[in-house]
């Protein structure tokens, strides 16, 4: 007869995170310092909790504070986001940065303000992907390979953030969850919006509890030669 377990804290809660940071349990363990099979162990029950080093190296490799992963009171939040208003010059649109790579997997977190660099694209080409205003859009550089192939790592993105309701599947968005900034496609659910990946090796995330916020959708890829 086969017994089915209940899954640890510890299990439920990095099973939450392997989709933020866009890492299979075998790459993250590896990632971590560990064996491949640390957290699938840890998947299986052979390991219900973990201490110490190994705990802070866990945490980091899932960007999380240590006590997320042991107590289950503890709840991720979001930070806050400020972004200035693009500027319009003539034929150019100064378009301010978020400084924080979003990362398309890993995720990184964000301080109170975030905006610093200003990149300049001409007006024209960006009217061809939206009719938004021009003072509403930012872009951000991804980081990782969660959207491979749509997406590469340092591909510039440039964003609208007068776009936030997904009222058709399966766009492209710049979201927060849980404080870290993601480049994910979002798809609408009874239940909230499934996450994304376009990597086929990336599992899906859900995001119904109020901890993911939209900032923006991706209108246009800008990528270095």
């Amino acid at each position: 007869m086969t017994e089915t377990l209940t899954e640890s804290l510890l299990a439920r809660r990095i099973r939450a995170r392997l989709p933020v940071i866009g890492k299979s349990a075998a790459r993250a363990s590896l990632d971590a310092g560990f064996g491949k099979d640390f957290i699938a162990d840890i998947f299986k029950g052979k390991k219900d909790s973990i201490y110490g080093d190994n705990l802070a190296a866990l945490a980091r490799e899932l960007q999380v504070p240590a006590a997320y992963l042991t107590d289950d009171d503890f709840v991720l939040e979001n930070a806050p986001l400020t972004i200035r208003d693009s500027r319009v010059e003539g034929d150019i649109v100064k378009v301010p940065q978020i400084d924080l790579r979003f990362g398309m997997g890993g995720g990184q977190p964000f301080d109170e303000a975030v905006t610093e660099d200003v990149m300049d694209f001409p007006k024209n080409w960006i009217r061809q992907f939206t009719t938004s205003s021009l003072t509403q859009l930012f872009f951000v550089i991804g980081a990782g390979d969660s959207m491979s192939p749509t997406i590469g790592d340092s591909d510039i993105l440039l964003c609208d953030r007068t776009q936030t309701q997904p009222s058709m599947g399966d766009k492209i968005w710049a979201i927060t969850q849980y404080g870290h900034g993601q480049i994910k496609r979002l798809r609408p659910t009874q239940n909230g919006y499934q996450i994304l990946s376009d990597n086929p090796l990336i599992p899906p995330d859900m995001a119904a509890d109020g901890s993911m916020e939209i900032i923006g959708r991706v209108i246009a890829i800008v990528r270095r030669v």
